[in-house]
């Protein structure tokens, strides 16, 4: 597959642990990580099975970048029983440290495999973590970034991740607890929320979340959970869940023709935004379509009025809503669809 020239830029995890799909390998990988400080490793195609969480370091003079083939696949083994992450970015040798070469630490290609009761992927520590063209599937919580080690800022880039949840009304597509992340290109389903939100400085770009689950508690289904504010959406799709976007109580986002729709009637009320207080965001060109056959629909729920929110350029089938509570924050006007 490789001459021995490439073979000598790169660590070929075959080479030391099988990728059958039946022999856990977890030890061996964690010991091939711990003994290859600053190297790549490469995993061929082939099933990684796994029973407990693996780590890969902070500190920049230990970090591992990994690689994974299009269908290299680590999968959680039967009895998995650990709340943590299959794969736990920056979670072993704690670091805050951009200067030292080796800071920039990746996750690239592969599919993680959660078997229905495991979580995807978590950054735990460090900085300037990247993950790019990753497939995540059956997995409880897909991408958990936690608390960053630079007074909360985790400051990670995700690019091009597609994930897809194991149904259950617990199910999250990604939870963001550190701040100061970018997010672009991913798609979400299987999930009872799509990004459920709890840090600020993150910058969102065509984050498209879907609602496919069994209808389990639909009215509390969300896309977008926005629990701290100070966050910006480009082009985010909340398609079909219960709720398009929801805030808490007078958190400020800026949002930026950003999409909700729903392709079926289901639940008593269709939700575009909701506030869980006073409505404060900044909604620009924002685009709605509810269902044909379902006219309990609302624009805005708020559970206070007189908050300082805005709508500007509403887009929305207007037939199909009686409720008025939008109505005080909309600028630039109302076009029906």
């Amino acid at each position: 597959m490789f001459s021995e020239e490439s073979r000598k830029a790169m660590i070929l995890v075959t080479d030391y642990l099988p990728a059958d799909g039946t022999t856990d390998v977890s030890d061996a990988l964690q010991a091939l990580i711990d003994e290859n400080p600053n190297r790549t490793l490469y995993f061929p195609d082939g099933i990684y099975l796994i029973s407990k969480p693996i780590l890969t370091p902070a500190d920049p003079k230990r970090s591992v970048a990994l690689r994974f083939d299009n269908f290299a696949t680590l999968k959680a083994a039967p009895g998995w029983d650990s709340d943590e992450a299959m794969l736990r970015l920056g979670a072993s040798h704690p670091a805050n440290d951009i200067r030292t070469p080796g800071s920039f630490y990746s996750l690239v290609g592969g599919i993680f495999d959660g078997s229905g009761v495991a979580k995807g992927v978590s950054i735990d520590g460090g900085r300037e973590t990247m993950i790019r063209d990753v497939s995540m599937k059956q997995v409880q919580v897909g991408l958990h970034i936690k608390w960053g080690a630079n007074s909360a800022s985790s400051d990670c880039d995700i690019f091009n991740v597609n994930i897809v949840g194991n149904g259950k009304p617990d199910s999250i597509g990604v939870l963001l607890e550190g701040y100061d992340n970018t997010l672009t290109n991913m798609r979400i389903a299987d999930v009872h929320i799509g990004l459920d939100i709890r840090s600020a400085g993150n910058s969102m770009r065509n984050l498209h979340p879907l609602y496919t689950c069994d209808y389990t508690d639909y009215e509390n289904s969300c896309g977008f959970y926005d629990h701290t504010g100070s966050n910006w959406y480009s082009f985010c799709y909340s398609d079909h869940f219960g709720i398009g976007f929801r805030f808490a109580d007078g958190v400020t986002s800026i949002l930026d023709s950003c999409f909700c729709m729903w392709y079926a009637k289901r639940g008593d009320c269709q939700i575009a935004i909701r506030a869980d207080g006073k409505f404060n965001s900044i909604f620009k060109n924002y685009k709605i379509g509810f269902h044909k056959d379902s006219t309990a629909n609302k624009v805005l729920s708020v559970a206070e009025t007189g908050g300082t929110g805005l709508l500007d350029r509403l887009l929305f089938n207007l037939p199909l809503v009686s409720d008025t509570a939008h109505l005080p924050y909309v600028i630039g006007g109302i076009h029906h669809i």
